[in-house]
């Protein structure tokens, strides 16, 4: 993080700190979410009505719904009133202004780091004592290595999984496209199932043993360790890999129907204080505060990060890879 982005973190904190007026009203919002998330915001929701109850009176409930995230992108177009989207990809969130006209085009420029209060990356979990020796990319498209990954169509994070595994192959092919395309090609056809989120790959992998190896976002891999025993899976964590940035958003016209605007805006910067910021690290997200991020940096491998603007950013990012008849239909289609 540059010194600027942390200097704007901290500050735009402190100036939180200085929102509400006790005044004892019962309100509500709504928490539209991805697949990963679940634990997380259960956690930051039990501390951020704590804290506004302290600070304003007020008692909130907030509601949280998860699903893979173009899904839940499409439910909120389609009606699903969310009073803030905090979904697993910017692409989604553009969705609901240019299909819903639901919040303004310029919405990452309203909360730091594009709107981005915590980011993550893209791991390899695999079954204890790695029986089929996986270690890197590569490895996932030996024959015989049967990989569990969601549908890039309904889940952000197997786009991240997608654009991870091609930047591996670029990396290692000289920049050759159609070299690429054939590793996506090869390793697609080592996927027996695409489930719609992430969290369904995880229940695949985890509880109904399929496959040999799961592509997972980093904070779900160690989830699984946790709610599975850490002495079932092991994370395998490759050289090369993406950075995930799942970003937060105010949905104006159902907030400002509900008249939640204030309350959703303070929710989402709730997220970058120090206290939200720890409970972000306690989940295996990665912060953005760089003091906490310090304290937690044995948590967190230092990796080759590839970002989303070596794919020219999400907007041309989503239309070349996952748009009608782009590389994801291509490849799926040869297997």
């Amino acid at each position: 993080m540059t010194s600027r982005l942390a200097g704007l973190v901290l500050a735009f904190a402190a100036g939180f700190a200085a929102i509400g007026t006790a005044s004892g009203a019962e309100v509500s919002l709504f928490n539209v979410s991805y697949d990963p998330t679940r634990e997380l915001y259960q956690d930051i929701n039990t501390q951020f009505a704590a804290y506004w109850k302290s600070r304003t009176g007020d008692t909130v409930t907030i509601r949280q719904s998860h699903g893979g995230s173009s899904k839940q992108a499409r439910a909120i177009i389609d009606g699903l009133e969310a009073d803030v989207a905090t979904l697993g990809i910017a692409s989604d969130i553009d969705a609901l202004h240019e299909h819903g006209d639901l919040l303004p085009a310029d919405w990452q420029s309203r909360l730091p780091g594009d709107s981005t209060p915590y980011v993550s990356t893209v791991v390899l979990l695999v079954r204890t004592g790695n029986p089929k020796a996986i270690r890197d990319w590569n490895d996932l498209v030996r024959p015989g290595v049967s990989v569990i990954t969601p549908n890039p169509k309904t889940s952000a994070g197997a786009r991240w999984n997608v654009l991870a595994a091609y930047a591996y192959a670029l990396k290692h092919n000289g920049g050759d496209e159609t070299r690429a395309q054939d590793f996506l090609r090869a390793l697609f056809k080592n996927v027996p199932v695409l489930d719609t989120g992430a969290r369904g790959s995880t229940i695949t992998f985890a509880q109904r043993g399929l496959g040999d190896v799961l592509i997972a976002w980093e904070n779900e891999a160690h989830l699984v360790l946790k709610e599975f025993g850490a002495g079932r899976f092991d994370i395998v964590v490759p050289p090369t890999s993406i950075l995930a940035q799942p970003p937060v958003a105010v949905v104006d016209r159902y907030a400002r129907k509900h008249g939640t605007e204030a309350l959703a805006e303070a929710y989402l910067r709730y997220l970058y204080t120090p206290e939200a910021q720890e409970t972000i690290a306690r989940h295996y997200y990665r912060p953005l505060d760089p003091a906490v991020a310090a304290r937690h940096q044995d948590r967190f491998p230092k990796l080759d990060l590839v970002t989303i603007e070596a794919f020219g950013g999400w907007k041309s990012a989503q239309a070349r890879f996952f748009g009608e008849g782009g590389v994801f239909d291509q490849v799926v289609g040869a297997r």
